[in-house]
């Protein structure tokens, strides 16, 4: 079997993941993609552009499956994969979770729910009628880069964003307030699987990085979110949906029509037990994804971040170890004496720790300790 993956720059997911995944099932993987050099054996590809995609995949020789894990790549490669008639998703369900803009729209015409959401194009006037609080974010963002809670001043904020982000649209939405959780799915030609789900817990406001994410079973919310999905157009192939459970009802965040990242991939096949990239490239190669096993296993995933400029003066290095039943990793994702600028996103992540185990209790006990003994500085 023959696979083609887009690429950008290189992940753990398509590294670890992904690529370990697809050798299991007896494919043959060329990645496309347009940084070729970082990525030993890749084919030099312009994958923002699907005829770029297609036409490479022609003379490469003809596809049984074109898959991608990359956010900005999702509508491309789908349309490649419609070209060859293979399974894969809509490129117009990417394009509408990918542009929040558009997601709303779609979202408040299919009437499944109303979030007041205003797009700015670079040049449009600032509102000034609209009422606080409200969230600022690029259209087409990801990581929390950029994203702000706006109290007061909405012109100051948004002339901060831009200064950043010339020539990129942005959204400026009202302010949902509540628990952020997750809805991790899979779909295939027929139907789509819930996996399970996470609670995540964001550091200080103004900014909305991600600090910690923990197993949870799917609440109430469930079927509100999966027919937010359906409005969309989203099923098919891995989908990490973000909501907030609000006083009025569930709403949602944002759709990333891919697998969760941050190393919460690998923590979901850790607390299923099952291969979770493996299913998902069984889809994309025409086959059912299967049931979805109860657990009784705990998880979860804490990202350290740097909580300030400067440079790194002592660091753990990766593990894995095995404590009073919680199998815990750590994975650094920096180095001693890398220089640190703090930007208050996702990117401001030193390493990940990922732990499972029979309950919440020892979970916390071995992170905690973890923490303790190997500690991150940043001086």
């Amino acid at each position: 079997m023959r696979l083609y993956l887009t690429a950008l720059k290189p992940t753990d997911s398509v590294t670890d993941g992904f690529l370990p995944a697809a050798e299991a099932l007896g494919c043959r993987v060329t990645i496309l993609t347009d940084q070729p050099e970082r990525h030993p054996g890749a084919i030099a590809c312009d994958v923002r552009d699907p005829r770029a995609v297609i036409d490479a995949i022609e003379q490469l020789g003809r596809p049984d499956a074109i898959f991608s894990n990359s956010d900005h790549l999702q509508a491309e490669t789908a349309l490649a994969a419609a070209y060859f008639g293979l399974p894969g998703k809509d490129w117009r369900a990417c394009l509408a979770a990918k542009n929040k803009f558009l997601m709303r729209r779609r979202l408040a015409e299919a009437g499944v729910e109303r979030v007041s959401s205003v797009r700015l194009a670079p040049g449009d006037p600032v509102p000034d009628d609209l009422p606080y609080p409200l969230v600022v974010k690029p259209r087409e963002g990801v990581a929390s880069e950029d994203v702000l809670l706006v109290e007061r001043d909405l012109a100051g904020a948004v002339a901060k964003v831009r200064q950043r982000r010339p020539g990129e649209a942005l959204v400026v939405e009202e302010y949902l307030e509540g628990p952020l959780r997750t809805l991790e799915t899979l779909g295939d030609a027929e139907r789509v699987r819930v996996l399970g789900g996470f609670r995540t817990t964001l550091g200080p406001l103004p900014h909305f990085i991600e600090e910690r994410l923990d197993w949870t079973p799917p609440d109430g919310a469930r079927e509100h979110v999966l027919g937010a999905l359906a409005a969309l157009g989203v099923g098919f192939g891995a989908c990490h949906t973000e909501y907030i459970v609000t006083p009025a009802g569930p709403r949602i965040v944002e759709v990333n029509y891919r697998v969760i990242g941050d190393h919460c991939d690998f923590l979901l096949a850790d607390v299923l037990g099952v291969p979770v990239f493996e299913w998902i490239l069984r889809v994309h190669l025409g086959e059912a994804v299967p049931a979805v096993p109860d657990t009784s296993r705990y998880g979860s995933a804490v990202s350290l971040v740097a909580d300030r400029s400067g440079t790194i003066t002592a660091a753990p290095g990766a593990a894995e170890l095995v404590s009073q039943g919680v199998r815990l990793w750590h994975r650094p994702l920096r180095t001693v004496g890398d220089v640190v600028e703090q930007t208050h996103t996702n990117r401001d992540y030193l390493g990940v720790l990922r732990a499972v185990g029979p309950d919440r209790a020892r979970v916390d006990a071995a992170i905690e300790d973890f923490r303790a003994a190997k500690p991150w500085i940043v001086g």
